[in-house]
């Protein structure tokens, strides 16, 4: 009999009615908890409504995504090596992709797309949960609007591949394809706009260069002929060639004559035909001397007019190359313009979503569950310290 009383009294287990004491008192002190203020604001209500706005009011969200890539036509080298390196002759536009970027963020695109209200109607249809919809708290202005499409859409842009990713985000599949789709549109539509301005601007420029070029040449050609009137001359230095050869062959009479005159004087002084040979030989001397100052000499000459015809038929001849490589240049241009320089290239089309991935319900709720923990812990724990602090 003892020895079952000194068993008993070594029992570890504790009597029954210990065990539901325990059990009863955390019972109370978890109520208590609960009852708390500070859990009640922190982890009971936010939960509560977390499940109620995830689990019944919240819309379903629709997700639409589109990939595009901007491209631009660019000339290849002739080499081999630049074949092999240029390829088809297309390359990323870096520049148009930048403004299509910055045009699907900002209030234009907005405009534009919204044109005919399909954006209106889209997040303001009376299906859609009054917290999701736009105009909360009245605020139905164009600025609300677009801080609301802002978050609805997104643009993102691959550095790699120069592939930009566009997502929108809507309460109706068929409204989040139709919006992605628009937006699209509007982009090929500026990349296109910006393409024709820089053709139509490369041809303009092109056109008014070769259009001073030819005013310029017409000029010129203005100036030599009006100098050829008033210099009574067509080419000096062909007709110089041409006088040179005149005084040549004068020169080659007047030594025959001057031959045959001094033979008669010699032999015969008293020969009739002395008196022509040298009268022919004044009259010989005399042109050559007028043909050799109309040469060099004298300020009409053909040597005081030579420096200002070549000067001016070189001006001529300078313009009339300029005109030659503007009307090239302007020719260029115009094969590039014939050719579309930038365009946007699909790689995905704007899909249609078959169910809503978003709100994430389920993870919406334990994530407000757990941030509440966390926040009611640190409060908690601060409220505790500022009393053994007080006490």
């Amino acid at each position: 009999m003892d020895t079952l009383t000194s068993q008993a009294a070594y029992d570890p287990l504790p009597p029954r009615s210990t065990m539901k004491d325990t059990a009863l008192s955390r019972l109370q002190s978890g109520l208590k908890t609960l009852g708390q203020p500070i859990f009640l604001c922190t982890v009971l209500i936010p939960t509560l409504l977390a499940i109620l706005y995830f689990g019944v009011f919240a819309s379903d969200v629709y997700i639409s995504e589109s990939r595009f890539v901007v491209r631009s036509a660019n000339k290849s080298s002739m080499s081999p090596l630049g074949l092999m390196l240029g390829g088809s002759g297309l390359s990323a536009a870096s520049e148009e992709s930048n403004a299509v970027q910055e045009y699907l963020g900002s209030r234009l695109a907005l405009q534009e797309a919204d044109s005919d209200g399909l954006l209106t109607r889209a997040y303001s249809a009376p299906a859609i949960f009054w917290f999701d919809r736009f105009g909360l708290g009245g605020k139905r202005d164009r600025e609300h609007f677009y801080e609301y499409y802002l978050k609805r859409v997104k643009v993102e842009n691959e550095t790699t591949t120069q592939v930009v990713y566009l997502t929108v985000r809507a309460y109706d599949a068929k409204q989040a394809h139709a919006i992605n789709e628009r937006l699209l549109e509007r982009s090929e539509a500026l990349v296109n706009r910006l393409s024709d301005r820089a053709r139509a601007d490369a041809v303009a420029a092109a056109k008014a260069e070769a259009d001073a070029a030819q005013e310029r040449a017409r000029s010129a050609a203005r100036a030599l002929a009006a100098y050829r009137n008033d210099a009574g001359v067509i080419d000096p230095e062909k007709e110089a060639a041409v006088r040179l050869q005149m005084i040549s062959k004068l020169q080659d009479e007047l030594l025959s004559v001057r031959t045959q005159l001094s033979q008669l004087q010699s032999y015969t002084p008293e020969a009739s035909q002395i008196p022509y040979l040298r009268t022919q030989e004044r009259a010989l001397q005399t042109e050559i001397d007028q043909q050799t100052s109309g040469i060099a000499g004298g300020r009409k000459s053909l040597s005081a007019t030579a420096a200002r015809y070549q000067e001016l038929q070189l001006d001529s001849e300078i313009a009339g190359k300029q005109l030659a490589t503007a009307l090239a240049s302007l020719q260029d241009a115009r094969n590039d313009a014939s050719r579309k320089r930038a365009y946007v290239q699909r790689i995905a089309d704007p899909s249609t979503p078959d169910y809503a991935m978003e709100p994430r319900r389920v993870i919406g709720i334990f994530a407000t569950l757990l941030l509440g923990l966390i926040a009611w812990g640190v409060l908690s724990t601060l409220l505790v310290g500022i009393r053994e602090h007080r006490d």
